[in-house]
């Protein structure tokens, strides 16, 4: 009896043993990485919206305004046009300028109609949102100082209307959050 309590116990410390052996690695990222990183995607955060039409404009959106921060007029032709494809009816008016930002390569023109975008779809973010919480962010300098407003997931300012002229241009205007 005695014998197999010691060699349950060896056997035991034997496993054990061997077991903290291997070896355990943990990714730090500086923040110089994680800054990196998300350059590289847009700002996708938790929202949620009361329909899933809202919220795949609402990530189409994103992703465009990550383009124009970029200055990247393909991407923004790109998922513009995947934009226009989700809207119904009774949305012409937004259809109509994803359609127009689809169909140009000129990234002044893009920001341009992005900003009619904006104007358009804002309030419809802000009525649907029904969790998490968005950014209405302005510009005073857009377009000759006249302004320009955009929305985002995240507080951190990445201006759309300049690139990256001015990439931290702008404040939040309002938070809205369910």
């Amino acid at each position: 009896m005695k014998t197999l309590f010691k060699t349950t116990i060896i056997a035991f410390l034997f496993t054990a043993f061997i077991g903290c052996k291997e070896k355990q690695s943990v990714e730090i990222n500086t923040p110089e990485e994680v800054k990196k990183e998300s350059k590289k995607t847009a700002d996708i955060a938790d929202q949620h919206f009361i329909d899933g039409m809202t919220g795949k404009i609402w990530h189409n959106y994103l992703e465009i305004k990550m383009a124009l921060t970029l200055s990247d007029a393909d991407q923004v032709q790109d998922v513009a046009h995947s934009m226009a494809e989700s809207f119904s009816e009774e949305r012409a008016v937004m259809k109509a300028l994803a359609v127009q930002m689809s169909e140009t390569d000129d990234i002044e023109a893009q920001r341009e109609l992005f900003a009619q975008f904006t104007e358009n779809a804002g309030p419809m973010f802000e009525d649907a949102l029904s969790g998490g919480t968005i950014y209405k962010k302005f510009c005073p300098m857009a377009f000759d100082n006249k302004g320009a407003y955009w929305y985002a997931s995240v507080e951190e300012i990445s201006n759309p209307y300049f690139g990256e002229k001015m990439p931290k241009c702008g404040s939040v205007e309002k938070t809205i959050s369910k």
